[in-house]
């Protein structure tokens, strides 16, 4: 059978280095010898190879040409043990994205309605119009540009840029509200999702804000409605998870339109800058037992999953 030989490192030494030399060919000298001088019953590869290659006089071993740098040994003259390399963590792109599933709004019918036959049939009609136009994702505080018919326009239709600041309505009554400040002019036009004289939606920035509805722009200051009309998408993976932007915008003096620093209307997004005592008079009006009322609560888990799988089947279709 053949030899065993160790493998070697060729590193150069140069010339100015002749007390670094005399050290590692030292240090390498006992190294081997303690290998070769071992107390382990079973016999090693490594130690069969150094006696087959460098038998007699270990002083002829040249450090420059041999290295035991890869070979460690503990103190008591046995190798350490074998050390399994740590697993790999695979992410499974596609299970995240079926765990962060959107469901939009208008699909979950109102609460109270005894007529379940009217909105599984505008889910068959919206279901249609999704299959034919593309309804992206997009949250209140998201930037939209949206394109409509318009046969009054030069080219048959324009196209609006803002931010989504209401959504509102169920099944094919569903609408949504852009705002943008153009000439210093605040302008608000409401969409229906599922009109057909819309032409496109185009998501330029997807994020969400602190709260669901975003009215009090209106009394904000305009810089905070303000948004180019040649504003260019910006661009996001799709496995990740959405942004929510904690912005807490300031108020124009009063008057606004409605008080919203009474409590019912739990507004996180607004910076109040009003005087203390006004604060304290606007704390009066909270119903705090409202929070523990459960009859208000209208849990939609149920729904949403009976929708959801209704839709998987619909657009597999």
């Amino acid at each position: 059978m053949g030899k065993i030989i160790p493998k070697c490192n060729f590193t150069g030494i140069g010339a100015n280095s002749t007390m670094d030399y005399i050290y590692h060919l030292q240090e390498e000298q006992t190294a081997v010898q303690t290998v070769l001088e071992g107390d382990s019953d079973r016999p090693d590869p490594m130690v069969l190879g150094l006696k087959h290659c460098m038998p007699g006089d270990m002083s002829r071993l040249n450090p420059g040409c041999f290295s035991l740098s890869g070979y460690r040994v503990s103190s008591d003259g046995k190798p350490p043990k074998f050390q399994p390399p740590p697993k790999p963590v695979i992410i499974d792109r596609k299970t995240q994205k079926e765990e962060r599933r959107f469901l939009s709004p208008e699909f979950i019918p109102p609460r109270g309605r005894t007529d379940p036959l009217k909105y599984y049939i505008e889910r068959k009609d919206m279901i249609q119009r999704r299959k034919v136009f593309n309804i992206p994702e997009f949250y209140v505080g998201s930037v939209l540009a949206v394109t409509t018919a318009d046969p009054c326009a030069t080219d048959k239709s324009k196209r609006f840029v803002g931010i989504c600041i209401q959504r509102g309505g169920k099944g094919l009554g569903a609408t949504f509200v852009l705002r943008n400040v153009i000439e210093d002019q605040g302008v608000e036009i409401c969409y229906e999702l599922y009109s057909p004289r819309i032409q496109a939606i185009e998501v330029l920035k997807l994020e969400k804000r602190l709260d669901e509805n975003l009215m009090y722009l209106r009394d904000a200051l305009p810089e905070y409605s303000t948004f180019d009309v040649n504003m260019k998408p910006v661009p996001r993976m799709a496995h990740e998870e959405i942004p929510v932007n904690k912005l807490q915008v300031r108020m124009k003096p009063k008057p606004w339109s409605k008080r919203w620093e009474r409590p019912k209307y739990n507004i996180k997004g607004i910076k109040f800058e009003l005087p203390e005592h006004k604060m304290e008079a606007a704390k009066k009006w909270s119903q705090p037992w409202l929070e523990f009322d459960m009859l208000r609560e209208y849990d939609t888990s149920k729904i949403e999953e009976k929708i959801w799988k209704e839709l998987s089947e619909e657009l597999e279709k």
